[in-house]
């Protein structure tokens, strides 16, 4: 009995004609094309990123709200002091549906904001009288009476004052505060707490990610993001500084995130990252989804691909 044909596994038997075709040699023509290229238009345009955001350039550049974003890492409430894991927490992490994902990998970086990105590198500066009486001062309070140092600097920071390269708090009732953050802002403008959070006691100098949580607390780096369209609301995944075109095979991912509930989850990264998975495991198993695995077949789309084909086919 001759087995029934199934158009969706079984393929018919090929009569056409066969043409030669030299893959290695395709292969190599098209390597050199896109080297020359390269090397070509890299010579002209040069790269087209920007120079790196350093903490001295943040510091030079808008120092009140350097001296604000030191303030929130002091007093615990900056973006990255209460984002969870891998850092700390003081956060449960996103969370896909009941899945604690951010648990699950748990603290593997541990940073505690207030003293990596203010205490520890104000005690490696040399010694000066005001500032290490301040230090002293702080260590040796309650944490009942850093907190009420900490409201009374916060509450005055709409009245935060730089000039001549002096920062000023306009408090007297935030004990050794101002001295520690205007220390801390006259290191920044000198570039040694970039390289005292990038080294952290190590021989290597390749971490840097103490600096960029440091950074990315600000409203700095989030300002210069929003002027080269790099936001995640401006598409900003697959864009590059400046006018350039960027990733756009990255475009799926970024569309996601312009689209309820992601475009206001809290959750956003995991669930597009949930959504994507689920999305490339359909298109892994096409071959063996009933009717999905059809269309190529009912649509006809394989005569426009090998059309040349089918034109000689028929002349013949």
């Amino acid at each position: 009995m001759k087995k029934a044909f199934r158009p969706d596994v079984d393929a018919p038997e090929y009569r056409g004609t066969y043409s030669p075709y030299d893959i290695l040699k395709e292969g190599t023509i098209a390597f050199v094309v896109v080297a020359i290229l390269v090397f070509a238009l890299a010579t002209i345009f040069g790269s087209p990123d920007e120079p790196e955001v350093t903490i001295k350039a943040w510091a030079n550049g808008a120092p009140i709200d350097f001296a604000q974003t030191a303030l929130s890492e002091l007093n615990g409430s900056s973006i990255s002091a209460s984002y969870g894991a891998p850092y700390n927490h003081n956060a449960p992490g996103q969370q896909l549906g009941p899945l604690t994902l951010a648990k699950w990998v748990g603290v593997r970086i541990p940073i505690n904001s207030a003293q990596d990105f203010v205490v520890r590198p104000l005690e490696a500066l040399p010694t000066a009288p005001q500032l290490d009486q301040a230090l002293q001062q702080w260590r040796s309070a309650s944490s009942s009476q850093q907190s009420a140092w900490l409201t009374a600097a916060t509450n005055a920071q709409p009245h935060f004052t730089f000039q001549r390269g002096t920062l000023d708090l306009h408090t007297t009732s935030a004990g050794p505060v101002p001295v520690m953050i205007s220390n801390l802002e006259a290191m920044a403008r000198s570039g040694a707490l970039d390289q005292s959070l990038v080294n952290g006691g190590n021989f290597y100098t390749t971490d840097y990610t103490k600096p960029l949580l440091f950074i990315s607390d600000s409203t700095y780096l989030a300002n210069l993001g929003a002027k080269q369209h790099l936001l995640g609301t401006q598409w900003g995944m697959m864009n590059e500084t400046g006018s350039y075109p960027g990733q756009s095979w990255l475009w799926l991912y970024t569309f996601f995130y312009q689209v309820p509930p992601m475009s206001s989850s809290s959750n956003a990264d995991v669930e597009v990252f949930a959504l994507m998975g689920l999305l490339s495991l359909v298109f892994v198993f096409v071959p063996f989804i009933p009717g999905l695995r059809s269309l190529p077949r009912l649509t006809r789309v394989y005569r426009l691909i090998w059309r040349e084909h089918y034109r000689d086919v028929e002349k013949a």
